[in-house]
């Protein structure tokens, strides 16, 4: 990192929408979040097309890498890392990214996931978009929301950064109650970032 840089470089990788990943490009442009979106890494076809339509308010290259195209995670995970280094990317944030990596070694500490229930609560494989809210009403949750962990080799594991609350309604769907989540997934990413390149400052 140089010394006049004021916050951490970016890889977002998507593997859905971009919802979170417009947010990112958002907030930095109108100056909630000192950062920049230096790579996106898709994970499928839909993702890619998804990441390419979405406003990051500048060029932002966008890559696609494909687990099913590798026949071993860690040669998967490899490319991916091995792209975040090119781009000199400082941290790696897997915002609705849905293939486990091996995280490397020079990347521990530095890729963050955000997932949509309170952890360590509803998470593990196949946990992921409706099938965690329909969990958490299932289990007659009557608060969830979302987490900010650094992440491991492991799905949904690692320590968490940062942790937001909504309430569950009596009425919800598992589409209401994922719009709220979301809610707060807007205001924790950013708030998970800036922890994790706090952290990485001091151990600079």
């Amino acid at each position: 990192m140089s010394d006049s840089q004021v916050g951490p470089r970016l890889a977002v990788l998507v593997s859905g929408g971009g919802r979170s990943l417009q947010n990112l490009a958002d907030r930095i442009a109108d100056g909630r979040l000192t950062a920049s979106i230096d790579l996106v890494i898709a994970s499928n076809t839909k993702a890619d097309e998804a990441a390419c339509e979405r406003d990051l308010h500048g060029d932002v290259p966008i890559v696609r890498i494909r687990s099913q195209d590798f026949d071993h995670r860690e040669d998967f995970s490899d490319v991916v890392f091995d792209r975040c280094r090119a781009a000199g990317v400082d941290l790696v944030v897997l915002a609705g990214w849905l293939s486990l990596l091996r995280i490397a070694p020079d990347f521990e500490g530095r890729v963050l996931n955000i997932h949509p229930a309170l952890l360590p609560s509803f998470g593990g494989p196949g946990m992921y978009g409706d099938n965690v809210h329909e969990a958490v009403l299932k289990a007659g949750c009557k608060v969830s929301g979302c987490t900010v962990h650094l992440a491991d080799d492991a799905y949904d594991n690692g320590p968490i950064l940062v942790q937001r609350c909504c309430p569950v309604l009596d009425d919800d769907t598992s589409g209401t109650l994922a719009a709220r989540v979301f809610e707060q997934e807007c205001e924790a990413l950013p708030e998970g970032i800036g922890v994790a390149w706090s952290m990485m400052l001091r151990r600079a």
